[in-house]
């Protein structure tokens, strides 16, 4: 018997099984071995402005001192420091986004900048715009993150490396518990990404799945831990290796990684830097977006034994923690979800 059982091992079930750890609420993961799931192969960027329009990200103020202790904490626990400041240039590719950017700097600077002379990037890169300057940013360490998490709960018996059959789910109690083969649970949290997408609880809620690749690139020549963005991201990911993307399609056969996507960002790269590159890798996956760009967490409203912690889109690395800790609360002192983020804003169509 445990009182949680966690289904999938991205990052939201790695928050989610770190809060119920810290708030003493025994948990279960279950999470098969897959290496490119969305999370995995992320940038672990967090960026505080987004969008054409160069707005806050939503909920980034309230949102940024909860992540960044997260994982100052859970570096400790680790031994290992997992997130880095860092600074955006955005160098416009469009008269239209350098207007943009210099509209919104003039009406709130508070994450925007200009750089004293913007031709001090001539040496490495081609931009002919200029480019203003988006700080703090963060950069996660996604990999360490999950890796070095998974590898604390194996050692102490709290994740089981195995596909969650949906089958041999049974609920008990009047659906107030729930059976899982031998393993007895109050309750089951879906953290499992794209595979909600078809679930037989969860799948009318209105996931907008789209597919995302990136490259991985060599280029010795940029150094420290900067973030470039032309059309397309370079973010530092390891010494002299960049991740380079990424796409975002809403229309895809698999999430395998393709040839077309290669060429192109190799075009994009040839023609925007000035200093030699390599590609060593190129990955694929399919996000777990929504609809309404809003996570979706909480409790069935016709199965309170199961809930749901997904729907993080991009946004992953922020919104997170910050959720899972919310989550966490709901569970042990029962407050309540964000009303715009409760999963029973859906409840009309989940009781179908």
């Amino acid at each position: 018997m445990t009182d949680t059982l966690i289904i999938g091992q991205g990052i939201c079930g790695t928050f989610l099984s770190w809060e119920l750890e810290q708030a003493g609420v025994p948990f279960l993961v279950i999470d098969e071995v897959r290496p490119f799931t969305a999370s995995r192969v992320a940038a672990g960027l967090i960026n505080p402005v987004t969008g054409r329009r160069i707005v806050k990200t939503w909920m980034i103020d309230e949102l940024l001192p909860i992540a960044l202790e997260a994982y100052r904490q859970m570096g400790a626990t680790l031994g290992v420091s997992l997130v880095r400041p860092s600074k955006l240039l955005d160098f416009f590719p469009t008269v239209q986004m350098r207007l943009a950017f210099l509209e919104r700097y003039g009406e709130d600077p508070q994450y925007l900048s200009l750089p004293e002379d913007e031709h001090d990037q001539d040496a490495l890169f081609r931009y002919e715009l200029g480019y203003g300057t988006i700080a703090p940013c963060y950069l996660v360490d996604i990999a360490t993150v999950l890796e070095g998490s998974r590898k604390k709960m194996l050692a102490s018996g709290l994740l089981m490396e195995e596909r969650f059959e949906r089958g041999a789910l049974v609920m008990e109690g009047s659906g107030k518990t729930i059976r899982y083969k031998d393993i007895r649970a109050n309750r089951i949290i879906f953290c499992d990404g794209i595979e909600s997408c078809d679930s037989p609880w969860f799948s009318r809620l209105p996931f907008a799945p789209n597919k995302g690749e990136a490259l991985i690139v060599e280029i010795p020549e940029l150094v420290g831990s900067d973030v470039f963005k032309k059309g397309i991201s370079l973010a530092s990911w390891k010494e002299n290796l960049y991740w380079a993307g990424s796409s975002y399609e809403w229309s895809f056969t698999n999430d395998s990684p393709t040839e077309a996507f290669r060429q192109r960002t190799e075009a994009i790269l040839r023609d925007w830097l000035k200093v030699p590159f390599k590609v060593v890798d190129h990955f694929a996956s399919v996000r777990p977006a929504t609809l309404e760009r809003r996570p979706f967490i909480g409790f069935h409203p016709l199965h309170p034994a199961i809930g749901i912690f997904n729907g993080m889109g991009t946004k992953g690395c922020s919104l997170a923690p910050y959720f899972a800790h919310q989550l966490a609360l709901h569970i042990t002192q029962g407050s309540p979800v964000q009303a715009d983020v409760d999963v029973r804003r859906f409840a009309k169509i989940l009781s179908r």
